[in-house]
């Protein structure tokens, strides 16, 4: 059975139920809704030759977590748990980024664990947090988010499968490179090079007059740290306050001209692709009474979430089952949001999910995306909501989604409120 037969089977599940008047619903304030008072990030860098390429994991983490007390003016002693998500995790990542939060200036009663959802990771902190303050297990935690891919990235991140797994095809299909599979996805559903060299273009164009009119500046931190320089070996202390992987003068036929990746005819390259790279980011959240009693700020609020599972084969399809999963949980429809974060792992997925669902270019990744400046795994999640409500708030809009396919085949989203 082709992918065409399998979409046309399962295409009835993604319409969704939206209710009559939902975006006004969750537009409306209560007390125990859980509201956002600080996002931040640091900058994104190159993978192996950036800013960062030096810096481990729990040291980036560290200066996003101080600016989130700096920022918010929150007595740290006050944050019961954090939740960071990583995927390429330096010594299991939990001893670093306890660590981490001691070096921010966290007292020894707040937790903190790390989790793995692979590139949904740092969205899974914000929401597993949310979840928490909802259930009443806390009142006040973070979502974080970190990678250094210059450090831990590579062929020994992954480990083998004994022989019985191979027996089980599903599970043998865990093991496929995400460029392979994502190559033979494009093939199948007939998604050309010219359209995905397009769409990246218009994500590095995006990206570089974001930056140029400095609408990343609010959610940038500036961290300063040590690099080395590979011709001299001689190290120097830099500020790092930028995406160093935005371009300018991309097209899609200077695109064009790169050779294929993964396959001598096929369409994915270097530059419709994220870029490998460094970064880190948090997100304060809490309830809104808790908030208002605090003095917080209050920049935002979660709404709903949702994670799916696909074949591991499709895994880029991910965000097309997962978004309207989450719209539904919050009772809107694909056209009551504003803004749509979808991360660009692949330019081939994120524009057939966006096609698939019928979502207007115009309303995607409106700063760029994950080929513009990068995806640091485990950071991204969490990323994409600082970026989402900045950009939300310069813009006067109100509602956004976040999503991103999930390696193994999965997908995850979650609808957000700015104020």
């Amino acid at each position: 059975m082709g992918a065409a037969d399998r979409i046309s089977q399962i295409g009835g599940q993604i319409s969704g139920n939206p209710t009559a008047g939902g975006r006004d619903k969750i537009l409306e304030k209560r007390p125990d809704d859980v509201v956002v008072t600080a996002a931040c990030r640091s900058a994104f860098t190159k993978g192996g030759k950036g800013g960062f390429k030096d810096t481990p994991a729990a040291d980036i983490l560290a200066g996003v977590l101080k600016a989130i007390i700096d920022r918010s003016k929150i007595n740290p002693a006050l944050v019961e748990d954090i939740a960071v998500g990583n995927v390429l995790a330096p010594g299991a990542g939990a001893t670093e980024f306890r660590a981490a939060a001691f070096v921010a200036g966290f007292s020894e009663e707040t937790a903190v664990r790390a989790l793995n959802r692979q590139c949904s990771s740092g969205l899974q902190a914000c929401v597993d947090v949310a979840n928490q303050i909802k259930s009443g297990m806390i009142d006040i935690g973070i979502g974080a988010g970190v990678e250094s891919m210059s450090l831990n990235y590579g062929p020994g991140a992954v480990s083998e499968l004994s022989d019985d797994f191979a027996k089980v095809k599903k599970a043998a299909d865990c093991k496929v490179p995400m460029g392979v599979l994502s190559e033979a996805m494009a093939v199948d559903l007939g998604i050309t090079r010219e359209s995905q060299d397009a769409f990246a273009a218009a994500s590095y164009q995006k990206a570089i007059k974001a930056q140029k009119e400095g609408l990343f500046n609010d959610e940038i931190v500036p961290l300063k740290v040590r690099v080395q320089d590979p011709k001299t070996e001689e190290w120097k202390e830099v500020v790092v306050d930028r995406d160093d992987g935005v371009r300018d003068g991309i097209t899609a036929e200077s695109l064009s001209k790169i050779r294929p990746a993964f396959s001598k005819t096929g369409s994915i390259h270097a530059g419709n692709a994220s870029q490998v790279s460094d970064g880190a980011a948090a997100v304060l959240l809490m309830r809104r009474s808790t908030a208002e009693k605090l003095g917080q700020t209050i920049i935002g609020k979660y709404v709903a979430g949702a994670v799916v599972g696909v074949a591991p084969l499709l895994m880029g399809q991910g965000p097309w089952k997962a978004i309207p999963k989450a719209l539904e949980k919050a009772g809107i429809s694909k056209d009551d949001v504003d803004i749509y974060e979808i991360n660009e792992a692949f330019a081939s997925q994120c524009l057939w999910c966006a096609n698939q669902l019928g979502i207007p270019h115009e309303k995607i990744n409106p700063k760029g995306g994950a080929i513009a400046f990068g995806h640091p795994l485990g950071c991204t999640g969490a990323r994409q909501v600082s970026t989402l409500l900045y950009e939300l708030k310069r813009t006067g809009k109100k509602v956004g989604n976040t999503s991103m396919c999930i390696g193994t085949g999965m997908g995850m989203s979650a609808v957000w409120v700015a104020e």
